[in-house]
């Protein structure tokens, strides 16, 4: 497929996904979010890590609101449940691990698009917003799944309520983002992140994304159950053997992911 919305760079294992529309602050058309879901589709088939970032001085602005269609023909259910549902569980069930490098403002539907990944990287001169009220529309994208499970409940609701600008610092102390790196050499930084996941023990990393996610809704004695069942496949790997092995003879592993 030929990408025109996004690029997309498989190398040593990492695909990165650059959102590439940086006229529009690599807001989100139709043509954009089925590239978008294409390319996450071939990263989880071909990698051992998927990256998303964005061209310019956005992430991404979200919902484009001006991609040729009124606004009284417009139809956001459809789009929702259509394009933007088969997208977000897309990667937020991709098999590898996925994080966002967040380069610049992420809102609205950008911002949420960044927060369904694994982990989210900024830089500090990055914005998180739900900026859904400033146009009268309430968050969507599952930013009203994310954050409060991230953030607490009052934080998402203030964040949601008050569409307020939250610097990539206050989300790093929130909870929101994993960690906030300088402006300067933040590429360098987010590669060397996805080459050392790349190297990593993937089957194990699928094992822990499914348990970790599965604790939401289980009790103690479910999960208890599932972290079993999910180390009984760690434990018959060949990753596992690898890692002991190269602890016992003071080396590097080498996983395959299998």
């Amino acid at each position: 497929m030929t990408y025109g919305r996004i690029t997309y760079e498989m190398k040593d294992g990492v695909a990165v996904i650059t959102l590439s529309y940086p006229e529009k602050m690599n807001s989100l058309d139709a043509q954009m979010r089925a590239e978008l879901l294409h390319a996450i589709k071939a990263a989880e088939a071909e990698a051992r890590v998927l990256v998303m970032t964005g061209q310019g001085r956005a992430f991404c602005a979200g919902q484009d609101l001006v991609e040729g269609q009124s606004i009284e023909d417009s139809d956001m259910e459809r789009t929702l449940i259509d394009e933007y549902e088969p997208m977000l569980k897309a990667i937020y069930g991709c098999a590898i691990p996925t994080f966002s490098a967040v380069n610049g403002a992420a809102a609205g539907a950008g911002a949420n698009l960044a927060l369904a990944a694994d982990v989210v990287i900024a830089t500090e001169s990055a914005t998180f917003i739900q900026a859904f009220a400033r146009i009268g529309l309430m968050p969507d994208a599952g930013g009203t799944w994310w954050l409060p499970k991230q953030v607490s409940f009052a934080r998402a609701m203030g964040a949601a309520l008050f569409a307020d600008s939250i610097t990539a610092r206050q989300a790093e102390a929130w909870g929101m983002i994993w960690e906030t790196v300088a402006d300067d050499g933040f590429e360098a930084h987010w590669r060397g992140r996805a080459a050392h996941l790349a190297k990593g023990p993937t089957l194990a990393y699928r094992q822990m994304k499914q348990a970790i996610r599965a604790s939401y809704e289980n009790t103690l004695e479910e999960q208890l159950a599932v972290e079993a069942a999910g180390q009984g496949v760690c434990g018959s790997s060949t990753d596992f053997h690898e890692g002991v092995t190269a602890f016992l003879e003071k080396r590097a592993p080498r996983f395959e992911g299998r």
